[in-house]
């Protein structure tokens, strides 16, 4: 009886997987945007006195722009696309997640890619998750946040009215 009962089971599933498209739409960040958010980033910062470099990552965790300013050290780069990693990890601000998860996961900062620390912003155009943008070599992540939130705003028409 049991088998019958599955198979009936699976048979009432089958119209809701057929439904499933073959093909899905997905937002993706330009290569243009993501150079734009990055630059206006590492001018933000400049304006401050901070050398830093800006990563902007796309949906998937890829890199799709990065900047070091001059005078920033090269390690900015790899702590900034690794914040951008945690921020498309987790979808929120990587402040956000730091302060929200305490000390009981440390062990995130040693998966490939991520890093638990300030400075990484989410990228967002007509509710969708793009991508995210971190920035780090200012004395602080929330001075990082700070330049990252300054690009953002910059671009924020061309992702309220991304497509």
């Amino acid at each position: 009886m049991k088998p019958l009962l599955s198979l009936a089971l699976f048979a009432t599933s089958l119209p809701a997987l057929a439904a499933q498209p073959d093909m899905l739409p997905v937002r993706q960040i330009s290569l243009e945007l993501a150079r734009d958010i990055a630059m206006a980033s590492v001018e933000a910062c400049r304006r401050d006195g901070y050398n830093v470099s800006a990563v902007v990552l796309d949906r998937a965790g890829n890199v799709q722009a990065a900047l070091r300013d001059t005078l920033a050290t090269r390690h900015t780069l790899e702590i900034a696309e690794r914040k951008a990693g945690m921020t498309v990890m987790s979808g929120i601000d990587s402040g956000e997640f730091r302060a929200a998860r305490g000390d009981i996961r440390p062990e995130l900062n040693h998966i490939g890619g991520l890093i638990v620390m300030d400075g990484a912003l989410p990228i967002r155009a007509a509710g969708s998750l793009i991508g995210a943008v971190g920035v780090s070599g200012a004395p602080g992540g929330d001075k990082d946040a700070a330049c990252a939130a300054a690009a953002l705003r910059q671009v924020e028409e061309r992702l309220e009215f991304a497509m």
